[in-house]
């Protein structure tokens, strides 16, 4: 699969090397003139291939029971484990995530593990009383078949796990299409799934750019290869996305972007809030789809709030991520030319706090206290931005990179319309001290995900990840709720009276006296 010596990555489609459409370089964005890792895409075809040899493996797949497959979900937690540190350090070398963020990664599949090893013993059905005499009915999970995964890179091996697993656990195949500019993370994961007792050609990784894999889809769904396609990534693909599948009446598991509120009320304790902000804001230089987008503070806290984010923003050591910093560089050259596009957005109404100026770190625009040597990576400023308003794009836009805006409210109602004004729908947070103004904001907020004290970035492997409106079409990662992306439920009654009982018309029913009344 790999050709160390030339820094080549290739497809694996039933157990063999493919890939015959172009080649990739894919540079690691925090030294951007190291050799890049060449990586061979797909046609479309070859996604379909990939399709139709996990449609073939998955047959002799969902005969096995699930417990046995709960095993082998054991064993992949276990081969993460064993390698932990290993792959932490590929996916900082890759993306350049900080290297403290990609071990809390990593150890997510391995949580993600520990916790469907179980439910390989838990696809409950149920038996239902039916209406009729000796006849009984019951309800089963069936496998989807054939679950096409197509994954963003800035979580390139955690949020793959939140579909591959269960989708596995539940009696599918997969075929797996990271991005590309993560593909050595995507290997070095993918290498471990395989030796955890999977059959050749179940688990099939395909790099390709988005065209072919749109057309891929298009081919696998129209042969009837694929039952469940899943989705992480932008508002903009998803809806393309959603349409295919709807074409071919599919409904696809879609984790989309997220402009992301956190209210700070009155009662909040501000250095608390302070500190979530910072890293649901920078973590990952605000690259995650649950990144914090714009702080929405109570107009009596706001100048205190500022003063104490913008300091805290400030100090944040950002840079090498192999070293303890904040953040380090941004995911690859795309992500930064698209982030400057937002750093234009910013107005002469605007406040900007968070740094000595805006825009990629250089030696002519240097960053007090950073940790490395700026000039050969994708390093940029973070940027806080007060002032910003409802009909601004910095307040209505995914902003994906280390920028975040503030605002002020009034009254609880103006921070949640605020909250939603956007249209997304993924995650939100609020700091208060008063359970009425919790449960209020639990009301009237439209996200998939609130957090109360605590940062919107943040996920454990046995709650419901996912998000509404601009965010998702409401299906839900993680925990016991994602087996119903990757099963369909099928009933069964059965009738051992010896004749035929037609339903609503051989019903019994008891006598009553309904025109009984006590007397006066």
């Amino acid at each position: 699969m790999t050709d160390a010596a030339a820094g080549t990555l290739a497809s694996r489609v039933a157990g063999k090397d493919t890939g015959s459409a172009s080649v990739y370089s894919s540079v690691y964005p925090g030294e951007l003139s190291a050799p890049p890792l060449r990586v061979r895409l797909a046609t479309a075809e070859e996604f379909r291939d990939a399709a139709a040899s996990a449609a073939r493996a998955q047959r002799e797949w969902a005969r096995l029971p699930a417990p046995v497959r709960g095993q082998v979900v054991a064993n992949i937690g276990r081969l993460v484990a064993r390698n932990k540190e290993a792959l932490s350090r590929t996916v900082t070398r890759d993306i350049g995530k900080p290297i403290a963020e990609a071990r809390g990664e990593v150890q997510e599949i391995i949580d993600t593990c520990d916790f469907f090893l179980g439910e390989g013993r838990r696809l409950y059905g149920q038996t239902v009383p039916s209406e009729m005499p000796d006849k009984q009915l019951f309800t089963f999970r069936n496998p989807v078949g054939v679950v096409a995964v197509v994954t963003a890179g800035n979580f390139p091996v955690a949020v793959p796990s939140w579909y591959i697993v269960p989708a596995l656990l539940c009696g599918n195949g997969v075929v797996w299409k990271p991005a590309e500019y993560a593909a050595a993370s995507a290997h070095s994961f993918y290498e471990l799934l395989v030796r955890a007792g999977l059959p050749e050609g179940l688990l099939n990784l395909v790099y390709a750019d988005g065209e072919q894999t749109f057309a891929g889809l298009d081919l696998a769904l129209g042969e009837g290869l694929v039952g469940k396609v899943g989705f992480t990534g932008s508002t903009e693909v998803g809806r393309r996305i959603g349409e295919l599948c709807g074409r071919h009446l599919q409904s696809p598991c879609l984790e989309l972007g997220g402009k992301n509120p956190m209210v700070v009320a009155p009662s909040a304790d501000l250095d608390l809030a302070v500190e979530g902000a910072l890293f649901s804001g920078f973590g990952s230089a605000g690259q995650r789809c649950t990144s914090l987008g714009t702080v929405i503070v109570h107009e009596s806290v706001h100048d205190a709030f500022v003063e104490r984010f913008a300091a805290a923003v400030s100090a944040a050591p950002v840079g090498d991520p192999t070293r303890e910093v904040v953040y380090g560089p941004l995911l690859a050259p795309k992500f930064a030319e698209r982030y400057e596009t937002y750093l234009d957005w910013i107005g002469a109404h605007h406040t900007v706090h968070g740094s000595s100026a805006v825009g990629r770190i250089t030696a002519a625009d240097p960053r007090a206290g950073f940790v490395g040597d700026p000039e050969d990576g994708l390093y940029y400023h973070p940027v806080v931005v007060d002032g910003v308003r409802p009909d601004d794009d910095l307040f209505r836009q995914e902003t994906f990179g280390p920028i975040v805006g503030v605002t002020t409210y009034r009254t609880l109602e103006e921070a949640i319309e605020l909250g939603n004004l956007p249209g997304y729908g993924l995650s939100a947070a609020i700091y208060t001290r008063d359970p009425q103004e919790v449960f209020g904001f639990r009301t009237g907020n439209g996200a998939g995900m609130l957090s109360v004290n605590n940062s919107t970035s943040g996920a454990e492997a046995h709650l419901p990840f996912g998000g509404n409106g601009l965010s998702g079409n409401g299906s839900r990662q993680s925990g016991m709720w994602v087996l119903d992306q990757f099963t369909r439920w099928q009933s069964m009654n059965w009738d051992h009276s010896g004749r035929l009982q037609k339903a609503q018309m051989d019903v019994d029913h008891p006598v009553a006296e309904l025109d009984f009344d006590l007397p006066a």
